[in-house]
């Protein structure tokens, strides 16, 4: 029998929040919901430590998680954490913040794989900055190989546990998570590997989308010969350039660059979303450096811009209007040129007519809309 208590006693007053922050809405719901629904599977009983100021509004929460109940939380986690676990039934307890509403099903499944095998097991990841441990008059620096950022779940038998924690309550000492108690009165425990995306909500800025959604459109009209003999637009009259792809036409695009119409609308989705400036900004036609660029090029500095402000690329659609040329046959030809460039496998393009309506359908432009998906 597996039982779960998620730690909610704390009153998240660094958010700013009217409420406690395991009330306040993510994603449409609740973040202590977030945890719930993750753990049931993996649970015969969850408890809920919470304050008592809370438990009304907690109470509602559990219509759909049977196994769910609450208990008062203490002063401190560890009282918290020991009050659920004097009442807890299962041989195995999983511990966790409630405030870390990301936690993967694959990530608990590892926890609980480790206690049954070894008795404990404690998400953890390998420090990746460089740790200072406070000293009286200065400070000391143990080697980064050896220093990881404990996570939760955290996992054990239950009946070493509660002795610990016992043991632990009657020294007075104060601990700041289950793994020290447990190195402190039993053994040291296992750690399995954690996940980035298992962070913890503390400040209100944490609770932001993690998610941008971003549009871009674009349009470039054909040619006419007198534009072609002005320079307006390039002098090859045999292809046109879209996704990348070199695509045979009798007609010239007008563009300052390559004229690359869906790769231009994906690059002003992109900045978009990244709430950065248009390709206009960044690429000015004025600028006689991007006369004839490659706009396959050009959607890599863009892909630089958006990882330089943390995000990648999720999920891309992206849509042709054109008469003609046919478009079917370089399809996936252009998918698999811009997923390469995007570091995405999830790229989308449909290609179709404007069932000649419009000037699309006169054959006089082609125009691309795209919509992108960051993480």
């Amino acid at each position: 029998m597996t039982t779960v208590i998620l730690c909610a006693a704390g009153s998240g007053a660094r958010t700013g929040f009217a409420e406690n922050k395991i009330l306040h809405e993510l994603n449409g719901m609740p973040v202590l919901c977030h945890s719930l629904s993750t753990f049931a599977p993996f649970s015969d009983e969850i408890i809920v430590a919470c304050r008592e100021e809370d438990k009304e509004a907690v109470a509602p929460l559990f219509a759909q998680y049977g196994c769910a109940r609450a208990v008062t939380g203490g002063k401190t986690r560890s009282d918290s954490v020991y009050n659920a676990l004097k009442e807890a039934r299962g041989d195995i307890v999983l511990i966790h913040d409630a405030a870390r509403p990301y936690v993967s099903s694959a990530l608990i499944a590892r926890v609980i794989r480790s206690v049954q095998e070894t008795g404990s097991g404690v998400a953890a990841l390998p420090a990746t900055d460089t740790v200072a441990v406070a000293e009286k008059g200065g400070y000391s620096l143990p080697a980064r190989e050896n220093t990881y950022l404990v996570q939760t779940p955290q996992g054990f038998l239950r009946e070493p546990l509660l002795s610990a924690y016992e043991k632990a309550m009657a020294s007075g000492r104060n601990f700041t998570d289950d793994s020290g108690v447990y190195a402190a009165y039993v053994a040291p425990p296992v750690l399995v590997p954690g996940e980035r995306s298992n962070r913890k909500l503390t400040f209100a800025e944490d609770f932001m989308p993690c998610e941008r959604v971003g549009f871009g459109v674009d349009t470039h009209a054909f040619a006419h010969q007198e534009e072609i003999d002005r320079g307006i637009a390039r002098l090859n009259l045999s292809y046109i350039t879209l996704g990348g792809v070199t695509i045979p036409s009798n007609r010239a695009l007008k563009a300052h660059s390559d004229g690359d119409v869906p790769v231009h609308a994906l690059m002003d989705a992109l900045l978009s979303a990244a709430s950065l400036r248009d390709i206009g900004y960044y690429f000015p036609d004025a600028n006689p450096k991007y006369r004839g660029a490659s706009s396959m090029k050009l959607l890599e500095e863009v892909t630089a811009l958006v990882r330089g402000k943390g995000f990648s690329v999720a999920n891309v659609s992206i849509s042709i209007l054109c008469e003609l040329p046919r478009l079917s046959p370089y399809i996936e030809e252009m998918r698999k040129n811009l997923s390469a460039a995007l570091g995405c496998e999830n790229v989308a393009i449909a290609a179709g007519t404007n069932e000649k309506l419009g000037y699309i359908g006169e054959g006089r432009g082609i125009t691309a809309y795209a919509m992108v998906l960051l993480k």
